[in-house]
């Protein structure tokens, strides 16, 4: 460092110290007291819901940064009328106190809505007004956009990042993942909570997602660069990426976690095979038409392919890696779903098509369709304005303890319950509506499905809201709504025991 470097450092330094010591004298000898608004450490939403050392050491530099054009947070937040209080530093130190921390942590805790990015004041208020923040803060617009590096920080701690996980030998951990397919994030909820405890970065349309047996790996397709991303689960972090033939939509894992199965979303149609050891693709498999979706069946012994352009599925024998048989429909195939027979083979396949509000029901053992079932027609009156009348119904799935099936609905704005294995409706729930400005209301625009594992609440993506739904599976009550990122899609759980 060079004798004028260190004389400029001198320099800020002394004048940051006499605006604190400004800043003293206008609020008197309290300056060392907790704001008399701030929550105590027992609070519900307060200090159990986020996480401390988290904010310490990776929130509370952000208040002392000096931004470009931009007086610290610190010079303005130090005064005691401000309802986002900071203690302030002593003269000494550049560093808060572990108890002066404490009572920062406690005002900031009343300028979040732990989980919820949108509602919490800490980030909304300093927000350009152009980038969603409040229309005035009178300390500047501390963050031009969403994607500012600090701004992400705080957001990340509001959303839960850095909480202690469950100890070792405790109830197995369940994570719910949801791909936000117009952004570069994963985010992942705690059901325990309803709210995201992580987000994962760095995949540019990130599509499918699937899990090692073990939990310690993430595969996710990336639209953005036809790769299979191998991501640490606990880290976040990309360890390795693996070239696909072509666009990649859904994917799965084999049962034995050996390979990741990707869907290749172009004519005339391929399953890729990912080795999950040496993490190269080792075949492409032939099927019926480009790939959207791509499933493992319960036995493990099958894929099935869906492909919108050749209205057919697929079915590949996995352990000769050939397709086998298909059925061919008059309309695009959509999601899928799978029902169990008592030997754990598949019984039944529930098939969504385009342009049709409902779902075909396929005999596996007979190659056929046998029943079509079309969903009530109210509630209704969604779906036009949104753009997705030929994709009336999005999103299927069979609950863990087999006993019921669930079906999205765009045209209705909710998801409906019917029972397994006579398919008898048993009710709907309505999903979030989206309320624009001078607009009639839109709906959710709802695209997947997944499960807690013990079967009692049902997570589906609103993929028009920025939302993940949670439904009580007996009641049929909306229990939560969780904000995630931009446009979510596929969702799947993940158990760690």
């Amino acid at each position: 460092m060079t004798g004028m470097q260190m004389r400029s450092q001198g320099i800020g330094a002394l004048v940051f110290f006499v605006i604190v010591a400004l800043n003293a004298l206008s609020i008197g000898t309290h300056g060392q007291e907790a704001s008399s608004a701030t929550r105590d450490d027992s609070s519900a939403g307060g200090a159990s819901a986020l996480d401390f050392e988290f904010f310490r050491k990776n929130v509370e530099p952000i208040f002392l940064k000096k931004r470009p054009g931009h007086a610290p947070c610190y010079s303005c937040h130090v005064l005691e009328s401000r309802a986002f209080h900071l203690q302030m530093l002593n003269p000494d130190s550049m560093e808060w106190t572990d108890q002066q921390s404490h009572m920062n942590f406690k005002s900031a805790l009343d300028q979040v809505d732990p989980g919820d990015v949108v509602a919490s004041r800490l980030l909304r208020h300093p927000l350009a007004p152009e980038a969603g923040g409040d229309a005035f803060h009178s300390g500047g617009r501390q963050f031009s956009s969403q994607t500012d590096p600090d701004w992400l920080v705080i957001a990340d701690w509001v959303r839960g990042a850095g909480r202690t996980a469950a100890p070792v030998g405790a109830s197995p951990t369940v994570r719910i993942y949801a791909t936000d397919s117009a952004s570069d994030t994963i985010d992942v909820i705690d059901p325990a909570s309803n709210q995201v405890v992580q987000v994962i970065r760095g995949i540019v349309l990130p599509h499918g997602i699937a899990f090692s047996p073990d939990g310690s790996r993430i595969y996710v397709s990336n639209e953005s660069e036809n790769i299979l991303d191998i991501v640490d689960r606990k880290s976040g972090e990309i360890q390795a990426r693996v070239p696909l033939s072509a666009r990649p939509n859904n994917i799965a894992i084999t049962k034995d976690g050996d390979r990741v199965l990707v869907g290749i979303r172009s004519q005339p149609g391929f399953v890729d095979v990912i080795d999950t050891v040496s993490q190269k693709r080792t075949n492409s498999i032939p099927v019926d038409g480009s790939v959207h979706n791509v499933y493992v069946t319960p036995d493990g012994k099958y894929a099935v392919s869906g492909s919108i352009e050749n209205k057919a599925a697929s079915v590949i024998d996995l352990a000769t890696q050939k397709m086998i048989w298909e059925i061919k429909f008059d309309r695009s195939v959509r999601p899928m779903a799978f029902e169990t027979s008592s030997d754990g083979s598949t019984q039944r396949i529930f098939v969504q098509l385009s342009g049709f509000n409902g779902f075909a029901v396929v005999n596996f053992a007979k190659r056929a369709e046998v029943a079509r079932v079309k969903l009530p027609d109210q509630p209704g009156g969604f779906g036009a304005a949104e753009g997705r009348k030929g994709t009336p119904s999005h999103g299927i799935g069979v609950a863990p303890d087999g006993k019921s099936l669930w079906v999205n609905s765009t045209l209705a704005n909710a998801v409906f319950k019917y029972s397994l294995p006579g398919l008898k409706l048993i009710g709907h729930t309505k999903l979030p509506e989206v309320h624009s400005p001078g607009r009639p209301p839109t709906g959710a625009v709802p695209e997947w499905i997944t499960f807690t594992p013990d079967s009692k609440f049902v997570y589906i993506s609103d993929s028009g809201a920025r939302s993940v739904s949670v439904i009580d599976t007996t009641t049929l009550k909306e229990v939560a709504t969780v904000p995630v990122g931009e446009v979510p899609k596929r969702l799947n759980t993940l158990v760690v025991r």
